[in-house]
């Protein structure tokens, strides 16, 4: 009798079990009390989770569904222009929109940042001040590497892990939240935490690497940089609890970076170990405090990951006890329908992804989730789904202080592309470039050099990875115009003389013959070849073409085009050459790593990439006159002799790589082996790798204690030393192996670096603090365990030993 009293009560789309009695608020205003007394959920000063209980049963089914499908302000704004700056919007358009999907709602645009912060206030003020409950919107947007609506842009991931700099990657984390922040946006769609494993994968270049910890610590460090810190308004830490200023979304969780055959959104092949050591670790250690996590397209072990129980509520809601909001990506759910097949109808995906996975549907597909309703009503689907998934959102919000500070601010053009934004810009720049080879010393150049010949296709352009704007390129310094623009900022009177060569895209060699006459002309030579991606409009508009990004994947890693012989050409006119590779994944060439003078690794760069590069080559002096603490940086993925080389990973299991290496000489000899036949599985250059224009010498490493107990933390402690002229920085790395095991292990591991300044001719105790998680292994039980035994502690990179001690586990 009470539901039939309620359902006269209350309209079919506001039918909820939430109604249930007793109640404190009116079914005819639900956003008041009974009593009179502010409700619950709109005192800042009340706790989050007393907040989200007493706002949770006011809410409709249809109000709870709305929430946890991602709406766009293309429902009520013309987006289809960047640069219209009309300040209308669609009435019907809006209404429409807010009654069905109004939990998060996508802003990623390009577009005048009036009409921008025009179309948040309308949307937020809708919600604010005509809803019965006054729930505000996450805005979303994309920040990977940069703000994407003409904010600053920073290197792709890729090279932000090259740095191995978690504080300078906090640092520019935090500058997108800020740039985001005033614009009224309050989640962000990074960091990409996949590992590059898998390299003809389109979308290396927005990962950390290859390595567990490396992606977990620079994962950790973004996720901190960007929500650290309160919204205006809002009281920080209040008795209210914690406040974050903006919610990162953690993705692809999880082991999306290895799909079959390096195709995007193919299924991954894998253990629960492999699980457990390779794809989760990262997460585990980034993400428990991000605001959000957004699930993968693939399928892992043959379960759709949009839909898996076990990674999905099993580890990450019950094991891990994560709180927040959890997402799909756009048009995810529908896969389960048209690419993994484990569902006919909109209605049985839907079902599946929030019964198993507990997360909102994003857009880009059909909206299964408005669905949900019916299915409620006939019994299909328990409505406790759906409230465990609105709670989730609700925590998040609350979080933020949206309900406190839902709307932009009016001065948000002071936050936007500041000065000092600038300088952390060019530090990371300088970070990101990576010396692969140097023989003869032939870098730096000197500012008195005669001449030098700019030569290849990426030398007069600006070449972004993925996630960025439209046209947002047009922010960005060409190398040419950058190395133009630091000889005149040092006085100095070398000649640059520029031949592009060849097209990246093509096999044309007509403009060799230039190219090789300004080489000749030049006291050295500076080659710039690579791949290339393009801007988030153009990469997915037909006709258009790329080597990496999103969708783009490759079966080969060598160079495109003219682009080797082009390199060719210029070393065999017998001047200095200097190759740079400007690329969003490691470039198969091992002829250049034979030949050139110089190898330098740029991965996609940020806005004053042109002009790093340069201070790299020349190596920039500061205004007092001391050298910088450049090349500092250090390879984050590891650079196979060809895609048939590949996994080259420098973490393989024992056993993984036996070498008996063929090759084939530069003459054409052919020189037979086994493994393998005509190459090698040694990588042209491993993690860790990266020279600098000092030496290093490490001495007195001592374990502390040299024995511990399976729990016990230690600390790895060695004297660095600056041997050379100038002044340095480096990266020392700690490594981990395993000697005996109940399973097999990696052959190492990295477990823990840290970044340091040192002058010429001086030293430093430099002192790491392992964790004993890091010696755990998954084992035959399905149970981390540390075992008793002798590990094997290396100081160098993964292909160095430059110190190495042995620490014992007792039982």
């Amino acid at each position: 009798m009470q539901a039939l009293f309620l359902s006269l009560l209350v309209p079919v789309a506001f039918a909820s079990s939430s109604f249930l009695e007793p109640r404190i608020f009116s079914l005819v205003s639900r956003g008041t009390n009974l009593d009179g007394s502010l409700p619950l959920y709109q005192n800042p000063n009340a706790s989050i989770e007393d907040r989200v209980a007493d706002l949770l049963p006011r809410m409709s089914l249809q109000e709870k569904v709305a929430q946890i499908i991602q709406g766009d302000i293309d429902g009520w704004m013309n987006t289809t222009d960047p640069l219209d700056n009309t300040l209308v919007f669609n009435q019907s358009g809006l209404e429409d929109m807010m009654s069905t999907k109004a939990g998060s709602i996508w802003g990623g645009y390009a577009m005048p940042y009036e009409k921008f912060v025009f179309a948040l206030n309308v949307g937020q003020k809708y919600l604010m001040e005509n809803t019965t409950l006054g729930i505000p919107a996450m805005f979303q947007s994309e920040g990977l590497h940069g703000f994407t609506n003409n904010g600053t842009i920073f290197p792709s991931p890729i090279g932000l892990a090259a740095s191995f700099n978690p504080e300078l990657l906090s640092s520019v984390a935090n500058i997108i939240a800020t740039e985001a922040e005033g614009l009224g946006l309050s989640q962000i769609f990074a960091p990409v935490l996949d590992m590059s494993r898998e390299l003809r994968w389109g979308r290396v270049e927005e990962n950390f690497g290859e390595d567990p910890f490396l992606t977990g610590e620079m994962g950790l460090a973004y996720v901190t940089g960007l929500q650290d810190g309160t919204r205006r308004n809002v009281t920080a830490d209040g008795p209210g609890g914690i406040r974050k200023r903006m919610a990162s979304t953690c993705k692809h969780f999880t082991a999306y970076g290895s799909p079959m055959a390096g195709l995007n959104t193919a299924p991954v092949v894998g253990s629960e170990r492999d699980l457990r050591t390779i794809y989760l670790p990262a997460f585990q250690r980034a993400c428990l405090e991000s605001l959000a996590i957004m699930t993968a397209y693939s399928a892992y072990d043959s379960v759709p990951l949009v839909a898996n129980k076990h990674i999905l509520t099993d580890i990450l809601r019950d094991e891990w006890q994560y709180p927040y909001w959890v997402t799909t990506d756009a048009g995810a759910v529908d896969l389960l329908i048209s690419q993994h097949k484990t569902c006919d109808t909109r209605e049985c995906a839907a079902k599946a992804v929030i019964e198993n996975g507990l997360s909102g549907e994003m857009g880009g597909g059909s909206y299964t989730y408005l669905t949900l309703p019916d299915q409620v009503a006939a019994g299909t689907v328990n409505e406790t789904y759906i409230d465990e998934t609105v709670k989730a959102m609700l925590r998040t919000k609350f979080t933020l202080g949206l309900f406190e500070s839902p709307y932009p601010y009016s001065d948000y053009l002071s936050t936007i592309r500041t000065p000092e934004s600038r300088e952390v810009l060019l530090q990371m720049e300088e970070e990101a470039i990576v010396l692969l080879e140097n023989r003869d010393n032939v870098l730096p150049l000197s500012n008195n050099i005669g001449s030098i010949a700019l030569i290849g296709p990426q030398v007069n352009r600006v070449t972004f990875g993925d996630y960025v704007f439209f046209n947002a390129s047009l922010n960005g310094i060409t190398p040419l115009a950058g190395f133009q623009e630091f000889l005149s900022n040092q006085s100095s009177s070398t000649k640059v003389n520029f031949a592009q060569g060849c097209e990246l895209w093509s096999n044309d060699q007509s403009g060799f013959d230039e190219a090789v006459s300004v080489a000749q002309q030049s006291d050295v030579a500076i080659v710039m070849v690579g791949t290339w991606s393009l801007d988030q409009t153009l990469l997915w508009t037909p006709g258009t073409n790329a080597t990496t990004g999103e969708h783009v994947d490759l079966s080969s890693l060598s160079l495109v085009g003219a682009q080797l012989p082009l390199v060719e050409a210029i070393v065999n006119t017998g001047k200095p050459t200097v190759v740079v590779f400007v690329s969003g994944k490691p470039v198969s060439e091992p002829w250049i790593q034979a030949h050139a003078s110089a190898v330098i690794q740029q991965f996609y760069p940020g806005e004053l990439g042109g002009l790093a590069l340069p201070e790299i080559i020349f190596g920039a002096v500061n205004p007092s006159g001391m050298p910088k603490a450049l090349l500092s940086c250090k390879l984050p993925v590891s650079f196979p002799r060809s895609v048939g080389t590949t996994p080259d990973f420098y973490n393989y299991l024992n056993g993984m790589r036996p070498i008996d290496a063929g090759m084939i000489t530069d003459n054409d000899t052919l020189i037979f082996g086994h493994q393998y036949v005509l190459n090698s599985p040694v990588p042209i250059w491993s993690f860790g790798h990266g020279l600098s224009y000092t030496t290093f010498n490490y001495t007195d490493l001592s374990l502390n204690p040299v024995s511990i107990g399976i729990s016990d933390n230690f600390n790895v402690t060695v004297i660095v030393h600056n041997t050379g002229s100038v002044d340095g920085k480096e990266v020392v790395q700690v490594y981990l192996s395993d000697v005996v095991s109940s399973v097999v292990t990696p052959v190492q591991r990295l477990v823990g670096f840290q970044k340091i300044d040192l002058p010429a001719g001086s030293s430093q105790t430099v002192s790491i603090e392992v964790d004993s998680s890091q010696l755990a292994l998954w084992n035959l039980n399905d149970q981390w365990a540390v075992e008793p035994g002798e590990f094997m502690v290396t100081i160098g990179t993964s292909d160095e030993i430059f110190a190495q001690a042995t620490l014992t586990v007792a039982a």
